[in-house]
């Protein structure tokens, strides 16, 4: 087994106290945010702020939506000594064809896909305001197509977490949020954030069969499954309509390696749990981090010192966090 095996079989553990709390209308769950649950929406975040930067880095050596199929194909081997019984002609996951294939459209065929097309044509400050914007969507989704009420409290969290981010991206300055442009790439990013917010909500909805749906591995390499076709039409698409191309090397085959296993397997997989937790409405607070964790990067690789700014933006996503997980008191 491989090192990521070995780190993902560690989080298995993890399933047998996922206690499935479904909201009356919606089926959603409402349990209080706990350490382990907070880790676990933390470490997405962080890994997709990484995801970020190693995709604006590889973007002239590999075509966008081709870099997102090459990654759910190692991805499906990472998983397949953890999870290759899923795949039998027996399994659940092939009578619930229709459940993955809609499960793995928005989450694996199309998020990453359409970020890395951003990045393109985009910058990564605009690329990860636009990104911010997630509990926002999470929030309307959830009203117009599942029939979730939204409270005050998580209008509250929205604006504070917000707040954090646009702090992040003005580095304490606010005029220069004045310069920002948008161009083509963000709505790329923003269909990829409505993307994200169907797949979290879907996930909120247990419709597999139980077996798969208590194997974190199965689960996750069913939807892997039907993504790598959804992936992989898209990218031979790409390569029809363009004149694509890809430059091989190892700066290559380490970011896939990264992105594979971080940003895709270990981060859905915290993700997934994280919002059978809590629901995707708080879940979504946390994706506020990611641009907070690209300026911890920023200042990792090129050695700058941390600002009073990122101290308060922190605080004010992580207020906003806490602001919208709490429970109505009597």
């Amino acid at each position: 087994m491989s090192v990521a095996g070995v780190v993902l079989a560690g989080l298995r553990w993890r399933i047998l106290d996922e206690q499935l709390h479904r909201h009356r209308q919606g089926q959603v769950m409402n349990q209080r945010l706990t350490p382990a649950t907070i880790v676990l929406l933390v470490i997405p975040p962080l890994l997709w702020a990484g995801n970020a930067v190693v995709g604006r880095m590889v973007s002239g050596l590999v075509p966008p939506l081709t870099l997102n199929f090459l990654r759910w194909v190692l991805a499906f081997v990472v998983l397949l000594p953890l999870a290759w019984r899923v795949l039998g002609r027996r399994s659940g996951m092939w009578q619930h064809w229709k459940r993955f294939a809609v499960l793995s459209l928005p989450g694996i065929g199309c998020y990453n896909a359409l970020q890395y097309l951003a990045l393109k044509t985009s910058t990564p400050l605009n690329v990860t305001l636009v990104a911010a914007s997630v509990p926002v969507w999470m929030l309307i989704v959830g009203r117009l197509f599942f029939g979730q009420r939204i409270a005050s409290r998580q209008v509250g969290g929205a604006v504070l977490s917000m707040a954090g981010v646009l702090v992040v991206m003005s580095g304490g300055q606010w005029a220069l949020l004045k310069e920002i442009r948008l161009v083509p790439g963000d709505l790329y990013m923003l269909l990829a954030t409505l993307a994200w917010a169907f797949y979290s909500w879907l996930l909120a909805q247990p419709k597999e069969p139980p077996d798969i749906r208590r194997d974190w591995a199965a689960f996750l390499m069913a939807q892997v499954t039907f993504g790598i076709g959804w992936s992989g039409l898209f990218a031979a698409g790409e390569w029809t309509v363009s004149d694509a191309h890809v430059s091989w090397g190892w700066p290559l085959f380490g970011a896939l390696l990264f992105v594979a296993v971080g940003p895709a397997v270990i981060a859905y997989r915290c993700w997934g749990m994280g919002v059978q937790r809590v629901g995707p409405a708080i879940a979504g607070f946390f994706s506020n981090l990611t641009p907070l964790f690209a300026a911890l990067l920023s200042i990792a690789f090129l050695g700058e010192l941390p600002h009073l700014y990122h101290l308060l933006a922190f605080a004010l996503i992580a207020g906003g966090i806490v602001l919208s997980s709490r429970r109505r008191t009597a």
